[in-house]
Parts: C-alpha cells; structure tokens; sequence
C-alpha cells in the first residue's frame, strides 16, 4: 500500500497535496483498498464554499457508499471530469489520475491539523 510521503492526510482517508494556495484532494490507497470497486463519484459542490469537515460528495463502490469530507476549509474551483466516465481511475491511481477535487484554501493554518504520511501509517495500522 502506498502512502506518499509528501502528502497530508485525514483521518476520514482523504490526502491533500498542496501546491500554493490549492489543494488537490482524494482519497487513499487505503481507502480504495476497503471500499473496493468504485463506480461512481457524485460531487455536485463544485464552486461551492465549504469549511473542514464538510461532506463535499461521496463515492459509491459495489459494496457501499462512503461520504468525502473536505480537510480543510475552501472553494471548490474543479472537480477531476474523468471521473464520471471513469470512477474506476480512484483505484488505479488514487494519488494520480484518480483525484476528486481542486480547493482554493480558505485558512491555511488548518493544514497543520492534517497527519503526515508517518501518522497516517501509524492511524491505518
């Protein structure tokens, strides 16, 4: 299982990577793994405000259907189009290809809540 080291982690098992003042957010290798196949992603908040911990959407895999929470307060300026036709993307590529959504970062400091790759590691067991 991967978990990037240069990422930020929840932990709901979302990962944020930070380039600026946007945040590009998915969802784990770990949390693909458990859900299984996914396919469909449903984000009907895109140019929506939302604050940390927010539902922003939810992903539905043959087993069940997990809500997205937002970690860390912001607007949703793009939500990753290949996703409708290929859900599936989220678990090939969690961390690549398969990412949900770009944020515009309301309040930077609550990026120092989020787990590093260590203390996510250490939360999955």
């Amino acid at each position: 299982m991967s978990i990037p080291a240069e990422l930020k982690y929840t932990k709901d098992h979302e990962w944020v990577k930070v380039d600026g003042n946007i945040a590009t957010i998915g969802i784990t290798d770990f949390a693909q793994g458990e859900l299984g196949d996914i396919v469909y992603v449903e984000i009907e908040t895109e140019g929506d405000t939302l604050g940390q911990e927010e539902v922003f959407g939810s992903v539905e895999a043959v087993k069940t259907v997990s809500d997205l929470f937002m970690p860390v307060s912001g607007k949703i300026i793009e939500f990753n189009s290949k996703l409708e036709a290929d859900p599936e993307l989220v678990n090939k590529a969690p961390y690549g290809d398969g990412w949900m959504i770009k944020v515009e970062i309301e309040n930077p400091a609550e990026l120092d809540g989020l787990l590093s790759a260590a203390d996510y590691e250490a939360l999955i067991g």
